[in-house]
């Protein structure tokens, strides 16, 4: 039973973990595009308004991004606790 469940739980994390990396890839793919520039005049007004759009993406990515992060280290945690608790029963 305890080693389906670390089986379950090594599948659970190896799935998060690779969101993650997916999350963060895409992340880091915005950012290249995102450019360090002041807009003065109306002609890059679509242009700014383009990098506050990326910006606003970049922004809205955190918040899944760290709640990926504190699955994939609890889940991480979890299988450590369990194959710990597995090795002492088998002790």
């Amino acid at each position: 039973m305890l080693h389906t469940t670390l089986m379950a739980l090594s599948v659970s994390w190896g799935v998060v973990t690779g969101l993650l990396i997916c999350v963060l890839i895409y992340r880091s793919t915005l950012e290249t595009r995102e450019e360090d520039q002041l807009f003065l005049d109306a002609a890059g007004e679509s242009m700014a308004s383009e990098q506050r759009a990326i910006v606003a993406r970049i922004e809205k990515l955190s918040r899944p991004i760290l709640g990926l992060i504190v699955v994939s280290g609890s889940l991480l945690v979890a299988m450590a606790a369990l194959w710990l608790w597995q090795g002492f029963q088998n002790f």
